[in-house]
């Protein structure tokens, strides 16, 4: 038995299986929903449910909570339909754009720009490019079925010189996946990835002025943006801000600095919430949301892409929005979600 999905205002339909979470069936058929983690844990799919019936499966409260769903506010990677639903969201041009796949993919090389961080280049089968947009992320499919998410640092069109993807990985001490790739993973080393998922990534239509915000690891798909960006001679203006607790963990501060060289347009900002002595740090302290809220008080006319730690996210949401003026539709975000924050411990 199948049900029918309506979007509106865009008025698309789509079947859905019985069971089957709203979201697989719209990726399934290269429907565009908005989205980040699949799992319940970023709240990015919150959309409202119109018409119809829907069981949920588990999330996090902070991104449904109780009063929301109270609401008739749904999280399509967790509601399974039980009738023909109707649902109010906006449709992403371009996230069903890509067909998603299932590869082999090869550990080229493994660098460590920085103690806790691993920049994994991965090769890809021979003649054989993975379609994306700039900011989107694959999953690695471990041995025993598991899943782990990794943005593309890279944008799509390097591999045109090198057929390959790099993901910047943060050690997480006890994680499955990061400690098998800090004490024992060995180049040559063959995984199974599928993708592109995910719908962070630039919206081409506008020529607003852009903040790239980033905290940690979530620089990759920014810096994946900023490839792009270039690629493209795009003239749009661009801030990047990028959080990090010390000046060690600014793991590719030379490459931010070289492209803000490169690109008039760029501006780099490197924050740092926990500068240490022997940083001789002369720059800008804080956490990072709050030195963009310094910079540019008035929001009302700009875009922003945030990716990083959720609190960093979540802050930069809640605070540009209420505070700064920005359209709540013109920010947009990817939380690096980990499976502690998915299981809610």
């Amino acid at each position: 038995m199948s049900f029918t999905i309506t979007v509106q205002p865009s008025g698309r339909s789509f079947a859905v299986d019985r069971d089957e979470p709203i979201l697989a069936a719209a990726i399934r058929q290269g429907v565009g929903l908005p989205y980040g983690c699949k799992d319940g844990a970023c709240g990015s799919c919150k959309c409202r449910l119109l018409e119809g019936r829907v069981i949920h499966g588990a999330h996090q409260f902070k991104a449904l909570s109780p009063v929301e769903e109270e609401a008739g506010y749904i999280l399509t990677c967790q509601a399974a339909p039980q009738t023909d639903v109707v649902i109010e969201a906006r449709t992403v041009p371009g996230a069903g754009e890509f067909p998603v796949r299932k590869l082999p993919t090869r550990v080229l090389k493994i660098e460590r720009p920085a103690s806790d961080v691993a920049v994994l280049k991965m090769q890809l089968p021979a003649n054989d490019l993975l379609r994306y947009h700039a900011g989107q992320y694959i999953e690695f499919i471990l041995r025993d079925g598991a899943r782990r998410s990794y943005s593309m640092a890279n944008a799509p069109y390097t591999q045109e010189q090198s057929p390959g993807l790099e993901l910047h990985l943060r050690h997480l001490p006890g994680g499955k996946f990061t400690d098998h790739v800090f004490t024992a993973m060995k180049e040559k080393e063959i995984l199974r990835m599928e993708g592109p998922f995910g719908s962070f990534f630039l919206r081409e239509d506008s020529d607003k002025p852009m903040i790239l915000l980033a905290s940690g690891t979530g620089f990759a798909p920014i810096k994946a943006i900023i490839e792009h960006l270039e690629f493209k001679a795009s003239t749009r203006d661009a801030v990047l801000y990028w959080g990090c607790r010390t000046k060690a963990d600014l793991y590719l501060h030379d490459w931010a600095q070289a492209a803000a060289v490169r690109l008039p347009n760029l501006r780099y900002i490197p924050v740092l919430s926990d500068a240490q002595p022997d940083d001789a740090w002369a720059g800008r302290t804080g956490f990072v949301h709050q030195a963009v809220m310094n910079d540019i008080p008035d929001m009302a006319g700009w875009q922003v892409y945030a990716c990083g730690a959720p609190v960093m996210v979540e802050s930069a949401q809640r605070d540009f929005v209420a505070q700064c003026n920005l359209p709540a539709e013109e920010f947009y975000a990817d939380a690096f979600t980990t499976e502690a924050d998915k299981h809610g411990a």
